[in-house]
């Protein structure tokens, strides 16, 4: 789980951590990895490799298949790169971490995927404050392969430069969360995980599809503009999409007459379940409920 999905672009990018390129790419390093990172790689690659048959949808599964990754070592980004510009014209790029909004959508925009270049530490297995390595790459390029998930996130970056003027960022980024980083789909053999931060998340791989407290809603796209998320644990409602050309879709809408048919509107939380909902399952809400229960005071 990453304490810093949320800001993955922005907010925590401070001119303290600018880098000497205007678009804060540096070289990757990659014969700096020393034999300690490499073997954290492999602990989290093969724990997630073994979790994940049955959970993760087909599109990662084929996206995994032909890329260059495996458990020995840290993938190299030039040989990703090579794979994907191939077969949908995208790219990886290292990056020191958290980067500004504009840099972020403007990597989006023009095919580059930025990831950072540093992998956690053997205590972070399972908790870190950025997105590192691991989450980066095995969580997001397999699902670059597809050229429906490669158009939406270049639509995404091009939205989010215009978001950003429009001063509505903050409901484009509800949509990437639940898509890109937490989305599931439903597939004719059940839900799937292709959201990157699930699918690199030991433990929200099998609490995202199996535990009995989250809600699994259809996803609806002024329904997500206007709910808040979890930044701090597992989310409470998981976005389900019937198919990756419904994320296609949504890549051809015009987002300005939404932004202004929702401005003011009121926000739910990330644990409500709404009477116009296609509910898939309905929750028990017992995991935060009882986290909340524990957090107040005696």
């Amino acid at each position: 789980m990453l304490a810093a999905e949320a800001t993955k672009h922005g907010l925590a990018a401070g001119d303290a951590a600018k880098p000497e390129r205007p678009d804060w790419t540096i070289d990757q390093g990659w014969q700096n990895y020393t034999p300690a990172e490499h073997a954290v790689w492999k602990t989290l690659f093969e724990r997630q490799t073994k979790l994940l048959p049955g959970r993760a949808c087909d599109a990662f599964v084929e996206g995994m298949k032909n890329l260059p990754i495996g458990a020995e070592r840290i993938p190299d980004f030039e040989e990703l790169s090579e794979v994907l510009m191939q077969r949908t014209g995208w790219q990886v790029v290292a990056v020191p971490g958290l980067v500004p909004d504009e840099v972020f959508f403007e990597h989006l925009a023009n095919r580059r995927f930025p990831s950072g270049n540093f992998i956690r530490k053997p205590h972070e297995l399972d908790y870190l404050e950025e997105p590192d390595v691991f989450h980066d790459v095995f969580g997001h390029v397999p699902m670059l392969m597809n050229p429906s998930i490669a158009d939406y996130i270049q639509a995404y970056g091009q939205g989010g430069l215009r978001a950003k003027e429009l001063g509505v960022l903050d409901k484009l980024a509800r949509v990437y969360w639940y898509t890109v980083e937490f989305g599931l789909i439903q597939q004719s053999d059940g839900l799937r995980i292709y959201g990157a931060g699930i699918a690199s998340s030991r433990t929200e791989s099998v609490f995202s599809l199996e535990d009995a407290s989250p809600n699994r809603i259809g996803f609806d796209l002024e329904r997500v503009m206007r709910t808040n998320y979890r930044i701090d644990d597992f989310q409470e409602s998981y976005f389900v999409i019937d198919s990756l050309a419904q994320l296609l879709e949504l890549a051809k809408i015009d987002f300005a007459p939404i932004y202004d048919r929702i401005a003011g509107q009121p926000e739910h939380q990330p644990g409500d379940v709404l009477p116009s909902d296609r509910v898939l399952v309905r929750g028990t809400g017992q995991y935060h409920d009882a986290k909340r229960k524990q957090a107040k005071p005696a």
